[in-house]
């Protein structure tokens, strides 16, 4: 489908994207960039989601398997064991779920626990199974740009012209997903930071952020507490990048992002707050 017949939706997994949703970041990984380990264990993890939903996320994202640079694959098995318990939960308590996966037998294992949407870094290249899945369930889902695998990502950095090249590679991902039949309403795009892409690359992405809305579908940003924010702000210690993570969303909401997704949901939350009641002509102070 060309990239002028998609018509931006001005709603996506039953949300209204008249303000920019806050995706709460759960990774139930040991092994994490961020902060894997904390919730490793069901229970912390669920009692975390249940604190990002009341901190005012409108998702909760929740991993099994790591996708930092040079991160070993884990088996479906695994993932779906450390991922189950905590969307079952959680999705009781009528908070909305994204699983964020490569893999097909774990969608599908989170779908049915539920979930209720599907977050493939890999834009479903990585499980062949894994588009007629989604489209199947007919589920939102969120494809992401990457090249290679997280092991082997660091290597396939090379552009002739980054933005581009992205967009386009990004644009073909997405008509896959329509060619499998998934419909256009359903999907969400994600530029991919830092999977291959390195330091200032990621720069040079963010700043074009605009020329993603030709795609014709919401944007998705994630770069809460990433290396190239650490670079910028000057601070090495990933859990310390709060502050600079929620001034990129900003950037990011201002160049037409309809979802965050973060680690400090608190925090973010309330800065948008602040950026849509100044930017609200009518609102007015009683």
């Amino acid at each position: 489908m060309p990239i002028d017949e998609v018509l931006s939706p001005r709603r996506w997994a039953g949300f209204d994207l008249s303000r920019p949703l806050v995706m709460g970041i759960l990774n139930v990984t040991p092994d994490s960039f961020s902060d894997g380990g904390r919730f490793a264990v069901a229970e912390a993890a669920i009692a975390a989601g249940r604190a990002m939903r009341e901190a005012g996320a409108d998702i909760v994202d929740i991993g099994g398997e790591s996708t930092r640079p040079g991160a070993e694959a884990v088996t479906s098995e695994e993932e779906s064991a450390r991922v189950v318990p905590v969307i079952r939960a959680l999705a009781e308590d009528g908070i909305a779920i994204s699983i964020d996966t490569r893999n097909a037998a774990t969608m599908a294992a989170a779908l049915d626990a539920g979930a209720r949407i599907v977050n493939d870094i890999s834009g479903l290249r990585h499980d062949p199974r894994a588009a007629s899945l989604v489209a199947a369930r007919g589920c939102p889902v969120v494809l992401m740009h990457m090249r290679g695998t997280p092991a082997t990502m660091g290597c396939h950095a090379h552009y002739a012209d980054l933005v581009r090249e992205v967009i386009d590679e990004l644009a073909q991902r997405r008509d896959a997903a329509l060619q499998a039949g998934i419909a256009p309403e359903a999907i969400a795009l994600d530029p991919g930071f830092g999977f291959a892409k390195q330091g200032k690359q990621n720069v040079v992405l963010f700043r074009s952020l605009g020329r993603f809305q030709a795609l014709g579908h919401p944007l998705l940003v994630g770069v809460s507490r990433k290396r190239f924010i650490g670079a910028l702000a000057g601070e090495a210690d990933p859990a310390r990048r709060d502050a600079g993570s929620i001034a990129a969303a900003l950037f990011a909401a201002n160049r037409g992002a309809a979802i965050l997704r973060v680690h400090d949901v608190a925090g973010t939350a309330q800065a948008l707050l602040m950026w849509r009641a100044l930017g609200d002509e009518a609102r007015h102070f009683e």
